[in-house]
């Protein structure tokens, strides 16, 4: 693909690593996030439509699991730029081999890694340590009609959190666990 990243696939289909490659020397490095030219293949020819930014204060806060729904599906490129996180997707594309599983990455400063979440995916993180500032590069502007969210501690996901569950938000406390009616997203 290129000399600045290194791209790995996951269990999930569709579901990537962008491994970032940063060029230094002793003063720190250069980094590049992302190239249009670069990474078309991943982001499926779409563009960046918005650029989020997030703090988490506290170690063991879990945000998520977010998704937008059709027509407003996105895929997400997604770092760490401060701290050390577990970054969880879980697929949920009708008709998909991996339906419902989730698979988790590390992402932090030091390990320099992007997660790159397909539509029909849903995402979410814990934080490993306080302070945790994320990048999140979309290529759908947000749209409140086109929201969804799955309850992080649903045991139908069974996601295996590394720390107990400290902060959630009331509004991603409130998700509902899915029920046998779910049958996923389709694109």
């Amino acid at each position: 693909m290129s000399n600045r990243f290194d791209i790995l696939d996951t269990p999930l289909a569709g579901l990537q690593v962008m491994q970032r490659k940063p060029i230094g020397d002793s003063r720190g490095y250069l980094e590049r996030l992302y190239c249009t030219n670069e990474l078309q293949t991943l982001a499926m020819g779409k563009h960046i439509a918005q650029i989020n930014h997030t703090l988490t204060a506290s170690r063991g806060t879990v945000r998520g699991m977010h998704f937008q729904r059709p027509p407003h599906a996105e895929i997400k490129f997604v770092s760490c730029l401060r701290g050390e996180v577990f970054d969880v997707a879980v697929d949920l594309r009708d008709n998909s081999p991996t339906f419902l599983r989730w698979h988790a990455e590390v992402l932090s400063a030091d390990n320099h890694k992007t997660l790159v979440i397909p539509e029909g995916f849903a995402h979410g993180f814990q934080t490993l340590t306080d302070n945790c500032e994320m990048l999140y590069f979309h290529t759908h502007t947000y749209q409140p009609e086109g929201e969804g969210g799955l309850n992080a501690q649903d045991p139908r996901l069974n996601i295996q959190w590394p720390l107990p569950v400290g902060e959630v938000s009331p509004r991603d406390a409130g998700h509902p666990f899915l029920d046998k009616n779910f049958f996923g997203l389709t694109l």
